[in-house]
């Protein structure tokens, strides 16, 4: 006889929102994550007094009023505004690509002036752009490619931008005003005391046991609950028997600095190719602190193998075209439902995968 209505394997967003969905609809819930903390990779650790973003920047944008309307009940966001800075060589640009870039680049002043340099230099692609570069070139001209896009790009997808394709920056946003808000979102901000605790709040009092490996398990776990919700890989759970999904994966290197004040932004990019990390992110100033030291961390980008922690779908044709045949043995699976990330196999933001719960919820529990 099972002791669940769910069994939840994965106690990250997708995770927590469906628990909290279905434990308001009066279900049974147990919370299953093979690590050692709850909140996925949006878990915050807080060292000296600095909620750290373990796995990488994440910071809550969307045009979604009812996902923002849904994460205001966990926690209350602050106004932080994502306005990352560009590094090339030690020549400071903001991003997005906005007048104080161009101003920068070109010493123009205006946005007709701007927008006549722009124009200038896109003019050297002609026809479809065949590759990312090219694509690039044609939105916002070399200068910009060649020093804020190009070496960052590579580094991050660990191919040449000759070598990849189009879509990938299908649009760079270009602004002829001053505003430096990276993310186009009406709603946006950081949690207050950090995504654990928003997490932990949508978990409420529910059962949670980590360190629990789902697929090594099981027989075991299915035969607790009626129903499974699986945010895991796709291909994980079908024992890669097609072949593995490819991801990009990302490494962090993490220190305290015994001072306040590291770089006076929350993230700068290093956009030159020969500077081996992609980023640097300084934790305190999502919350604004005012802590005497510091934590910063220099992201990685890395290619993916078996046993890394999986970030970023590679979403190209043979990729898309495996993820097919996975999704064709998914939906034949019994009593279990795939979801998130990894279990759908998607580039989600934040508010998408909440919304992708939300709405699963919808169709499962008649919330």
């Amino acid at each position: 006889m099972a002791k669940y209505d769910y069994l939840v394997v994965g106690a990250g967003l997708y995770g927590a929102v469906f628990t909290q969905q279905a434990r308001a609809a009066g279900k049974s819930v147990l919370v299953i994550d093979k690590r050692d903390h709850i909140a996925g990779n949006v878990y915050c650790q807080e060292i000296e007094g600095i909620n750290v973003h373990i796995y990488g920047a994440h910071i809550f944008h969307t045009n979604n009023k009812e996902v923002w309307n849904y994460v205001n009940q966990f926690a209350e966001f602050n106004r932080f505004t994502n306005s990352p800075v560009a590094n090339y060589k030690g020549e400071l640009y903001s991003m997005p690509f906005n007048m104080y870039t161009f101003n920068k680049m070109w010493g123009v002043v205006t946005p007709q002036e701007a927008q006549a340099k722009i124009d200038e230099q896109r003019a050297e692609i002609t026809g479809e752009p065949q590759n990312l570069e090219e694509q690039a070139i044609s939105l916002v001209g070399r200068d910009i490619y060649e020093r804020l896009v190009k070496g960052y790009t590579e580094k991050q997808w660990g191919r040449d931008c000759k070598d990849l394709p189009a879509f990938i920056i299908k649009r760079l946003p270009v602004r002829l005003t001053f505003d430096n808000n990276y993310f186009n979102a009406l709603y946006q901000g950081i949690p207050m005391g950090g995504y654990t605790k928003l997490v932990a709040n949508m978990l409420g009092d529910t059962e949670v046991r980590l360190g629990v490996d789902y697929l090594e398990n099981k027989a075991e776990l299915d035969a607790l609950a009626d129903k499974v919700i699986y945010t895991g890989p796709i291909d994980a759970y079908f024992g890669y028997k097609l072949g593995t999904l490819e991801y990009r994966s990302v490494r962090f290197e993490t220190e305290v600095l015994d001072m306040p004040n590291f770089q006076g932004n929350a993230a700068v990019n290093y956009t030159d190719r020969e500077t081996p990390w992609t980023r640097i992110i300084e934790h305190k100033w999502f919350e604004f602190g005012t802590q005497p030291k510091t934590v910063i961390s220099r992201e990685y980008s890395s290619e993916w193998k078996l046993g890394d922690e999986p970030y970023y779908p590679v979403n190209d044709a043979k990729n898309g075209a495996l993820y097919a045949q996975y999704k064709a043995l998914a939906d034949q699976e019994q009593n279990i439902i795939f979801g998130g990330r990894l279990g759908e196999y998607k580039y989600y933001d934040m508010d998408a995968v909440i919304a992708s719960a939300l709405a699963m919820c919808k169709q499962e529990l008649g919330v």
